[in-house]
């Protein structure tokens, strides 16, 4: 059963406002929309090798924890 992508938020600005581009929403939902899918086939390649899928999703959660912003404000 495949899993299904958690529902998308209101993406917001730095100050709290409301992202209204409905192109760079689009950029955002089709990106998120990737890394699900990407993360969720490691997932499962990593369970029928035997690894532990507890243990994948905490990494998966720290590798997400891990990212930094290269562009300064």
């Amino acid at each position: 059963m495949a899993a299904s992508l958690p529902p998308f938020p209101i993406w917001l600005s730095p100050e709290g406002q409301p992202v209204a581009c409905v192109e760079k929403i689009k950029v955002m939902h089709e990106n998120l929309t990737e890394l699900h899918q990407m993360a969720q086939d490691a997932l499962e390649d990593a369970i029928l090798m035997g690894c532990d899928e507890q243990q994948v999703k905490a990494y998966l959660q720290d590798l997400m924890a891990a990212l930094h912003n290269p562009y300064p404000p």
